[in-house]
């Protein structure tokens, strides 16, 4: 029936075009616009209007970018026929005319219906895009109800260390509900001599709930002013919250330049900032023992640190990546599930145009659901590229261009490149590449590109045949990913939408992929039937849990092209085994 009604509009569509062809002679291609020849006699590019003037006929089609071999076959296909037919015309066609003018209906209707079904499935996957956008920007702020506090160190009760890295120190942290004698105290300078730090806990004693943790970053070269402390630091406030800057006690309102660091939009797989202020150097617990080099000389003598720095406040996370694989064995499925969130985030990341270049599980910390179900957050975008002026395509000049950091999981067209006059590195797919080596951590084996020894591989010299295999425990599809993101040339690898997609296929679209013949139609109907449980799903439940918070993020971020690619790679990869 399908193939009977394309005919049928085919043969309409042709009959409309041979009443033009008599009606106007000459080289018209079957748009209704100067064929190919005509345009090059004028000078003119072919496929594009001859100028302002110029309209298209009654009968255009106008075909989209991915059918632009149509377009041209199509014209070539009617100014080919137009010559046979006028030729014959005295005559009649012949058998031979109603051959070709058959073929030319039934193609154009083909082309038509093809058209129809990519309007029908783009038209779909933007409305279901709209609605489940809207949801996911319902972030949560744990200061909403104190927006005009925590923009000063003492208002905090510091904790004890969470960690430090190579340039902070975090601590946990509170913002504790004072007396009201103590509060007006406190307002009027009685406790402003530091941050108050709550002693050491006694074995057994209950702790304390710390909601925040509070970076305190290392100030060595930025100087001691607030202007040169948040310009130096700027990459750390990328993902700073719209409010995070708005205090005014870090001695200057920072205000983002033109040609400065991106603002990074809120994603839940992505770190938020949610206060970012200048204060001086305080004594904090473990100090003289973790870090007194970096402070300053009135705290240690021999200390290198600026009397002032920076802070950040967050959400205060259970744990890094590392330390919940240190203690937890995940199963194939929820590893699939947590590589497939640092997908998602780093598919945010591409969509702004930053690229995180310090991807490791030391930088990414992990929340726990009540079904101790791991939801991952990428943290620590101090080595982050988020130029306004360059986007993801950074000019390599010299040896002395910042490349970001952790060498051994740089990208090979990052750790390979050769700086140049007209040198430029391409980061769009570098933090992609950087979630293929982190998988192998998340399913339980090594990363093969730490350690040393035969087993180690580098960045910028290993060969695909090389990487391990991972065990038969884990799911074939995710198999076949974790070694197509870790394809050396950047262009052979799927996009993290794309790579996304394919982890959301393989864990919930299974029946769709099973179908002899995939159709955008039927796909379509897939999508919706998941909506309206994604839909369901949230609504009953008070919490979402990881699955539903995936589907929801794969919803938000729907693409018709980037899903018929994953599906068509997941096929291809089923189909060679």
């Amino acid at each position: 029936m399908a193939v009977r009604q394309a005919l049928g509009r085919g043969l309409q569509l042709g009959r409309a075009l041979l009443l033009r062809f008599a009606a106007k002679p000459g080289p018209v291609s079957g748009l209704g616009r100067p064929g190919p020849a005509a345009a090059w006699g004028r000078g003119e590019r072919p496929g594009r209007a001859a100028g302002p003037r110029a309209q298209p006929g009654p009968l255009g089609l106008p075909l989209p970018d991915r059918y632009r071999f149509f377009r041209q076959s199509v014209a070539g296909l009617a100014a080919r026929i137009q010559r046979q037919f006028m030729v014959r015309a005295r005559g009649g066609a012949g058998p031979c005319g109603r051959a070709v003018f058959l073929a030319f209906g039934l193609g154009l209707g083909l082309i038509e219906e093809k058209q129809a079904e990519g309007r029908r499935a783009a038209s779909a996957c933007q409305e279901i895009q709209a609605i489940f956008t809207q949801k996911n920007k319902l972030v949560s702020d744990p200061l909403d109800t104190r927006c005009w506090q925590g923009f000063r160190l003492e208002d905090y009760l510091i904790g004890q260390s969470i960690g430090k890295g190579c340039s902070a120190a975090v601590y946990e942290a509170t913002m504790p509900t004072l007396p009201q004698h103590l509060e007006k105290a406190k307002c009027v300078g009685l406790l402003r001599k530091g941050p108050d730090v709550l002693p050491k806990r006694a074995d057994g004693e209950q702790p304390p709930a710390f909601p925040f943790a509070i970076k305190m970053m290392w100030n060595i070269s930025a100087g001691s002013s607030s202007e040169a402390i948040l310009s130096t630091m700027s990459q750390e406030l990328v993902p700073a919250s719209r409010v995070a800057l708005d205090g005014e006690y870090g001695g200057v309102t920072y205000r983002r330049s033109r040609g400065g660091p991106k603002k990074l939009a809120p994603h839940p797989n992505i770190i938020r900032v949610l206060r970012a202020f200048t204060s001086s150097v305080p004594l904090l617990p473990g100090a003289l023992a973790d870090y007194p080099d970096v402070l300053p000389c009135r705290l240690y003598p021999e200390g290198l640190g600026h009397s002032r720095t920076l802070f950040l406040v967050m959400k205060n996370y259970p744990c890094t990546l590392r330390q919940y694989l240190q203690e937890h064995t995940p199963s194939p499925r929820l590893a699939t599930m947590m590589t497939l969130q640092l997908l998602e985030g780093v598919d945010h990341l591409v969509q702004q145009g930053i690229a995180h270049r310090d991807l490791k599980s030391d930088n990414i910390l992990v929340e726990l659901n009540s079904d101790s179900c791991p939801w991952l957050v990428i943290s620590d975008f101090g080595c982050c590229l988020a130029d306004e002026r360059i986007g993801l395509q950074l000019p390599f000049t010299s040896w002395y261009v910042d490349l970001g950091g952790n060498g051994s999981l740089m990208a090979p067209e990052v750790s390979t490149a050769q700086p140049g006059p007209r040198a430029v590195i391409d980061f769009s797919k570098a933090d992609t590449w950087a979630v293929g080596a982190i998988a192998y951590e998340i399913f339980g084996l090594a990363n093969p590109f730490y350690g040393q020894g035969r087993a180690h591989l580098e960045s910028r010299s290993y060969q695909e045949a090389q990487l391990p295999e991972m065990p038969k425990s884990v799911p074939p599809d995710a198999r076949q990913l974790v070694r197509s993101l870790l394809q050396r040339e950047a262009s052979k690898r799927p996009s993290a939408r794309v790579a996304a997609n394919v982890l959301h296929l393989s864990l919930w679209g299974e029946h769709l992929l099973a179908l002899k013949n995939l159709k955008l139609d039927k796909m379509i109907g897939w999508l919706l039937q998941q909506s309206a449980a994604t839909l369901l799903a949230d609504r009953l439940v008070e919490k979402s849990c990881v699955a539903t918070k995936l589907q929801m993020l794969f919803l938000a971020n729907l693409e018709c092209e980037a899903l018929c690619q994953a599906a068509l790679l997941l096929r291809s990869w089923r189909a060679a085994l």
